[in-house]
């Protein structure tokens, strides 16, 4: 059903969201788009090895006050 109240509907848009066509049987299948890989950037790199390191940080005072 439309989220556009009836009264607000120009007099030739369907109430319903899909056609028969993109839905059942002969509908194409909408699969998510493939991710491509890319190279990382120096940024990204950055964080991703201070995450790191703060992770191995925080477990190291965990397990080193037992």
């Amino acid at each position: 059903m439309s989220a556009v109240p009836e009264e607000d509907r120009d007099g030739d848009e369907s109430q319903w969201r899909f056609a028969l066509d993109e839905v059942g049987e002969d509908a194409e299948a909408a699969g998510p788009e493939p991710i491509e890989p890319g190279a990382p950037t120096l940024e990204n790199t950055v964080f991703v090895l201070l995450g790191i390191t703060l992770s191995v940080l925080i477990f190291y005072v965990a397990l080193g006050s037992l």
